[in-house]
């Protein structure tokens, strides 16, 4: 007889049980790692009557950090029921058993002894519960005490169960090769307006020949210099290289630099408007030694735009606004998002089912300007300086920042470790699941090396945006977006995603495969495209010509 069970086959059993005579015992807990503190704690609930049902707590309602639960919900429920002691298990999607209690209304409900002296309100609340309908709570012995959180964090990384891990999420969220590619191929039919400042990255490859005789500092020789186009340029560079029609609006320099720009732009079928509002474009000028970066130089002062701009460029918009399905705002604090231009726009934009997305980046980034847009996607460290948090857990972050820009969904980078998606429990904002508890899914990195990371983030927010406009769920979304922050992890520098190079690197992902489960000891394909696709030569590397620079250049 199947021992995990859906809420009506558990309602069902339960009831034949009680009919029969029998005592139904209850267990509740998130079993992330069932270790023999849990298996005596439930052979000690099997003890005190005839049926033990055992609940364990939905991935989705895990508040216990941002990579928990460590093992799915699918496997914790396999681990679970593979106990003799244990008759039925049920995957609760609430964050507390209360209802469950409330609707199963056990003989008796077991927690362990730690909750004896609990004040913990959602305990306390069960309890009162179990008391109500005339039931009891009994404390397990506790002879035994060990914690899952401290075993996770000492395992090392296990590529077999993080392989596990990530075939379990896609199953859940149908995110496989036929979803996929269905999204992949509606790409091109895409229309995407990018908002933001164009910035050029500047790569100074070096080679650190020895200790400067005058000081102990580094001597580096100059060997290379490579200038790439970034923020919200590449943004829309990449939404061309993936096949979609990209529309920039940005602003530049009446100089050279920026002329560039627009030619490279027009070269890559991207219709731009730049703004000439500056006096030259922003740069970050980055030295290198191999792919190992010493130092940062910036160059470049926000420079908003005054209200005649303003209206010239929300007059642009509106000219292409028709044939607009997407919209992505990159604001790196440089003037080019201005409080005036950003009302005017979201009246042009507003009142559609068009999905806007948002980023900031940088002191002068204002992540929170941006209102009841589909999705907003910081960094974590950009979310928590945005809200001034830097103590409270992540859930309660995303909830605030979620609450004050009354935005839909949320996507948080974590750096190497991955990406956390919160979504809220309704999207309709007149029912009270609107401002409820966020569910949330841990998303691992897909990265087996990083080569550079700085241009991962714009690749992600470019293709999570485009699969969402495609018809996407959120998770889908996040699982393409990672995939091109995957690829362009593994370049130097601020490379343009390809459709080609995406869909070649999609096709070897073995998580995606719908068929029979790994066969044990196979090993996991991280990364299946040749090193050589992912590293371009010198000469193949896109660069803006070498300029004259500036007098006043800084060093």
């Amino acid at each position: 007889m199947r021992k995990i069970v859906d809420k009506a086959g558990l309602l069902r059993r339960a009831a034949d049980a009680r009919a029969a005579g029998q005592t139904i015992v209850h267990c509740h807990g998130c079993f992330d790692i069932v270790h023999p503190g849990h298996v005596r704690y439930l052979e000690f609930a099997r003890r005190q009557g005839d049926l033990l049902v055992v609940s364990l707590t939905g991935d989705s309602q895990v508040s216990k950090g941002d990579q928990r639960p460590y093992i799915p919900e699918e496997l914790r429920a396999e681990n679970l029921a593979a106990l003799e002691a244990v008759d039925l298990v049920y995957i609760n999607r609430h964050p507390a058993a209360s209802q469950l209690l409330a609707e199963l209304k056990p003989d008796v409900y077991v927690k362990g002894r730690e909750y004896e002296k609990s004040g913990d309100p959602g305990f306390l609340a069960e309890r009162q519960i179990v008391a109500g309908y005339g039931g009891r709570v009994l404390f397990s012995s506790g002879d035994v005490v060990f914690s899952s959180s401290r075993l996770i964090e000492a395992l090392n990384s296990d590529p077999h169960l993080e392989g596990e891990r990530l075939t379990m999420i896609c199953r859940r969220h149908g995110i496989d090769r036929e979803s996929i590619q269905s999204l992949l191929t509606g790409l091109a039919d895409l229309q995407v307006l990018i908002v933001g400042d164009v910035i050029l990255d500047r790569y100074v490859l070096c080679d650190a020949t020895e200790l400067a005789p005058e000081a102990p500092m580094m001597s580096l020789t100059q060997l290379e210099e490579r200038v790439y186009l970034g923020g919200a340029g590449v943004v829309a560079r990449h939404i061309a290289g993936m096949g979609a029609k990209a529309h920039l609006l940005s602003t530049a320099a009446d100089d050279e630099q920026s002329r560039t720009v627009q030619r490279i732009l027009n070269n890559e079928s991207v219709q731009a408007r730049l703004v000439p509002c500056r006096p030259h474009l922003p740069e970050k000028t980055r030295y290198l030694v191999e792919t190992a970066k010493l130092l940062r130089v910036e160059r470049g002062a926000s420079h908003p735009l005054d209200s005649v701009a303003e209206q010239e460029a929300a007059a642009w918009v509106e000219s292409v606004a028709a044939s607009i399905d997407a919209v992505i705002f990159c604001d790196f604090g440089y003037g080019t998002i201005t409080r005036g231009l950003l009302d005017r726009l979201q009246s042009i934009l507003g009142g559609s089912a068009r999905v806007i997305t948002a980023d900031a980046r940088g002191p002068q980034g204002r992540l929170l300007n941006f209102k009841r847009v589909s999705l907003l996607c910081p960094t974590e460290r950009t979310l928590r300086s945005a809200l001034n948090d830097f103590e409270r857990g992540l859930s309660t972050v995303a909830w605030n920042a979620l609450d004050r820009t009354q935005a839909r969904q949320l996507l948080i980078t974590l750096g190497k470790k991955g990406l956390v998606v919160f979504d809220r429990q309704s999207q309709d904002a007149n029912r009270p699941e609107w401002r409820g508890r966020l569910r949330s899914e841990y998303l691992p990195s897909l990265a087996d090396r990083v080569v550079d990371p700085l241009g991962g983030s714009s690749a992600l927010l470019a293709a999570t945006t485009l699969a969402m406009a495609a018809g996407g769920n959120l998770m889908q979304a996040a699982y393409v977006g990672m995939a091109a922050s995957t690829i362009e992890n593994a370049r130097l520098g601020n490379e343009p995603i390809d459709a080609r190079s995406l869909r070649r690197w999609l096709s070897g992902r073995l998580e995606l495969t719908k068929s029979a489960r790994r066969p044990p000891g196979e090993a996991i394909r991280f990364d299946p495209t040749p090193r050589d696709q992912l590293i371009s030569p010198p000469s193949e590397h896109r660069r803006i010509p070498p300029l004259a620079e500036p007098a006043s250049q800084e060093t």
